[in-house]
């Protein structure tokens, strides 16, 4: 089983994140925070760059989109492949069938997380939080 997910809230604490699971040879799962706060085109570019950096890590982006539909609707038109999404049983089950129509999928992985929100942390402090989480 992977590590639970990483939640991120810059580029520079992605590259981080991807580091450290690069350098110990784990997946990596980095989930958005809650509601995309950076934006869906921005996280979706986010899976490329990490890509040209690190092309031989294992990489899971999760978009969470809060209870906007509508967020959740553009994340998958515009590739990202793991979202997640609050709301009525209903409407997540549709949001699912649409989500398997673009090759993706809705993420339920209730585990927790670490969430790198203190952006004032210094950058080996981080690194070091992320490799420890890694190897849970």
């Amino acid at each position: 089983m992977t590590a639970p997910a990483i939640i991120v809230h810059s580029l520079g604490q992605a590259l981080v994140a991807a580091e450290a699971a690069t350098a110990l040879g784990r997946p990596l799962t980095l989930r958005s925070a809650r509601g995309g706060a950076l934006g869906v085109g921005w996280f979706a570019s986010l899976g490329t760059v990490l890509a040209e950096r690190h092309p031989a890590l294992d990489l899971t982006l999760v978009l969470d989109c809060a209870d906007e539909a509508g967020t959740a609707l553009g994340a998958l038109r515009r590739g990202v492949k793991a979202i997640r999404i609050e709301g009525p049983s209903d409407v997540r089950a549709k949001l699912a069938a649409l989500a398997r129509t673009y090759g993706a999928r809705l993420d339920d992985d209730d585990r927790p997380c670490l969430d790198l929100a203190d952006g004032l942390v210094e950058q080996a402090d981080l690194a070091a939080r992320c490799r420890d989480w890694l190897m849970r």
